[in-house]
C-alpha cells in the first residue's frame, strides 16, 4: 500500500513523538517500579535497522534492574542481515543458553524482531520466547510497500548475504508476542501483526516508532511476558492503572 499524507506526516513527527514517550516514562516510573519479576533467564535485545545496541540501552537497563542477565547483539550497527549477521546471531543464542542453563527470551526492535522470529525457527530449543518491538515482519520476502523502514532496508540490500524470506508472520514454535502501534511512522504497523493462537499475540500501544524502546507501556509489557513461567504461558493483560496506554486490537485484521 502506498505510503499516504497522513503516513509521511506520522514519520516527519518521530523524533518528537520519541522524546514524548521518554518523558511519559519519567512520570510513570513509580507505577513501573511494580513491574512483574520471572525466573531468572537470559535476555536477547537486538536493534532495529542502522540502530546499535546503544539504541536499547534504556530497554537493557530496565531489564537488567528487573534481574535478567541481559545482553546486546555487540554487532555494531544494524545494517540488514549480513554474513555477519546470519552466522553470529544463532552462535550467540546457543552460548547464552548454554552459559545460563535454559532457553533465551528476545526481545527486538524493528528489524531485530524480524530476526528474533528467525532464530526461533532456527534454533527453537534455546529460544524461550520471542517479543517483537514494531517489526514488520509481515512484509519479509515480499515487495516493499514504499515505508520509509522499507526505503532504508533497501539502500543496504546489497550487503546483504540472504535474501529476504516469507513466512514470519505464521506460527512461531515457541511463544510470540507481537507489539504495533497506529502511530508507527517508519513502517506500516499491519506488517507488524501475526496470526494469533494459543501462544502468540499481539499487543497494540499508542507509541512512535522510535519510541518503542522506552515506552512505558511497552516496559511493562516486556516485563510481564519475561515473567511468564515456560509451562503456563499467558496472554497479556494490561493492569488497570496502565489500560489507557495501549489500544485494542482491530476487529478487521
Amino acid at each position: 500500500m502506498p505510503w499516504s499524507p497522513d503516513r509521511r506526516l506520522l514519520a516527519a513527527t518521530e523524533p518528537v513523538r520519541a522524546a514524548a514517550s521518554a518523558g511519559a516514562l519519567a512520570v510513570t516510573w513509580p507505577l513501573l517500579r511494580g513491574a512483574p519479576r520471572g525466573e531468572r533467564h537470559a535476555v536477547l535485545v537486538l536493534p532495529g535497522l542502522l540502530a546499535s545496541d546503544a539504541s536499547t540501552l534504556t530497554l537493557r537497563r530496565w531489564l537488567r534492574g528487573l534481574g535478567y542477565p541481559v545482553v546486546g547483539w555487540e554487532l555494531g550497527r544494524n545494517r540488514g542481515p549480513t554474513r555477519e549477521v546470519t552466522d553470529e546471531l544463532p552462535r550467540l543464542v546457543r552460548r547464552l543458553a548454554e552459559q545460563h542453563g535454559g532457553p533465551v527470551s528476545i526481545v527486538g526492535q524493528s528489524l531485530g524482531g524480524i530476526y528474533a522470529r528467525r532464530l526461533a525457527l532456527r534454533v527453537p530449543r534455546q529460544v524461550r520466547q520471542v517479543v517483537s518491538l514494531g517489526s514488520p515482519f509481515g512484509l519479509a520476502g515480499g515487495p516493499g510497500d514504499g515505508s520509509p523502514g522499507a526505503r532504508a532496508y533497501a539502500r543496504h540490500r546489497p550487503l546483504h548475504a540472504v535474501p529476504p524470506r516469507g513466512g514470519l508472520g505464521g506460527p512461531l514454535p515457541v511463544p510470540s508476542t507481537a507489539v504495533w502501534s497506529r502511530w508507527d511512522g517508519v513502517v506500516d504497523w499491519r506488517a507488524c501483526r501475526q496470526a494469533t493462537g494459543p501462544t502468540a499475540e499481539n499487543v497494540g500501544v499508542l507509541a512512535s516508532h522510535l519510541g518503542m524502546g522506552h515506552d512505558p507501556a511497552v516496559l511493562w509489557l516486556v516485563a510481564d511476558r519475561l515473567a511468564q513461567s515456560r509451562e503456563g504461558w499467558r496472554p497479556f493483560t494490561p493492569p488497570a492503572r496502565l489500560r489507557p496506554l495501549y489500544t485494542a486490537e482491530p476487529d478487521d485484521g
